[in-house]
């Protein structure tokens, strides 16, 4: 996989063999973007954005940080099925971190499973996001803890995916977790 929010990095990349386009623009900045994906039958995680850094103040400011995030991500989804793009391939990101204040990520993570209402897989990307080192008053390398108390939270909330950076640790957070969400795979105990 690939993040971009270009259409022409897209397409090299997915001339080179990736299958996913990570869209930090939801496939709305570039009109490019969703038709390049399209004609390669590639996936996409279509991110919530307000937009880069240098064009829009970080952070955003949101009436309901929740319903602006849902309405940004239906226009990407209508962007996506309208360019070709199989519903079966797009995944939403409502772009934890992204532009938003510690209080709309925390907001967004408590609220994660109204993210559900557009009918597709939800991804989270909480791993060592500055909001858990505000909380924890601590530097990037020193989150591994509040980036893996978030993991069971996003899948207890419904989410489908999460982008992690300490990969082993986390792994074991999601399993634990889905064996109590969502009755996963458990050996037998008898």
């Amino acid at each position: 996989s690939v993040d971009t929010r270009r259409a022409v990095v897209a397409e090299a990349a997915l001339s080179a063999g990736a299958h996913l386009i990570n869209d930090v623009d939801g496939l709305q900045r570039d009109p490019l973007m969703a038709s390049v994906i399209a004609s390669f039958g590639a996936a996409v995680i279509a991110m919530h954005s307000p937009g880069p850094s240098w064009e829009v103040p970080w952070p955003a400011t949101f009436g309901d940080v929740i319903s602006e995030i849902n309405a940004f991500l239906d226009a990407s989804l209508h962007l996506a099925i309208g360019a070709g793009i199989a519903r079966d391939r797009i995944v939403v990101d409502p772009g934890f971190g992204f532009g938003k204040n510690v209080a709309d990520n925390l907001t967004i993570l408590r609220r994660l499973g109204e993210f559900r209402q557009l009918g597709l897989p939800v991804l989270v990307g909480t791993s060592r996001k500055s909001t858990i080192g505000w909380i924890l008053s601590t530097d990037v390398d020193d989150r591994l803890e509040g980036s893996l108390a978030t993991v069971p939270l996003a899948i207890a909330e419904g989410v489908d995916f999460v982008r992690v950076h300490d990969v082993r640790a986390s792994v074991r957070a999601a399993r634990i977790a889905d064996a109590i969400v969502r009755l996963g795979s458990v050996p037998d105990a008898s």
